[in-house]
């Protein structure tokens, strides 16, 4: 099966979901209605898409649900304009749903994140368009970078010692 994340700097949040059991997970852009959108276009707020993840995964080994709880516990949901230093549309959180199931699910963690907090949530929920990879240079950064990926968590204040 495949899910779709939108959970600000796609380099960022690439690592976490291959130490839980999702087979693979592919960084590009969705939600807008451009074609083939690039990385420039799509960073200089230009195309209507976010920068996305693609999970793919076994929900024998791993639920949509578990899932979201990586998602969540990743970002930032109460920034509506984008993720740590990364600001503008394409850095803004989306959940891409394929199916009523998956919308269902999502719909009910954003309302009861919002009403545990007491905070208004910035998720879009939204239906899955089309996803377009993104370049060559994107994939498993934090693997060909190790050092860029490092500097990359403490500077955007998603890590820190």
């Amino acid at each position: 099966m495949k899910a779709y994340f939108a959970g600000g700097c796609f380099w960022c949040v690439t690592p976490i979901y291959k130490m839980y059991g999702v087979d693979k997970v592919v960084c590009g852009y969705s939600g807008g209605d451009e074609p083939n959108p690039t990385y420039e276009d799509v960073k200089a707020q230009k195309t209507g898409h976010r920068e996305t993840i693609m999970l793919e995964y076994d929900p024998g080994k791993v639920s949509y649900d578990f899932l979201l709880d990586i998602f969540l516990a990743n970002v930032d949901p109460f920034d509506g304009e984008g993720q740590f230093i990364d600001k503008g549309f394409s850095y803004t959180l989306a959940v891409y749903y394929t199916c009523e199931e998956e919308r269902i699910l999502a719909q009910k963690r954003i309302e009861a994140l919002s009403a545990g907090s007491g905070k208004e949530v910035h998720i879009a929920l939204e239906p899955f368009k089309s996803f377009y990879e993104a370049e060559e240079y994107h994939q498993d950064y934090y693997l060909k970078n190790p050092e860029a990926f490092e500097k990359e968590l403490r500077e955007s204040g998603r890590k820190r010692d």
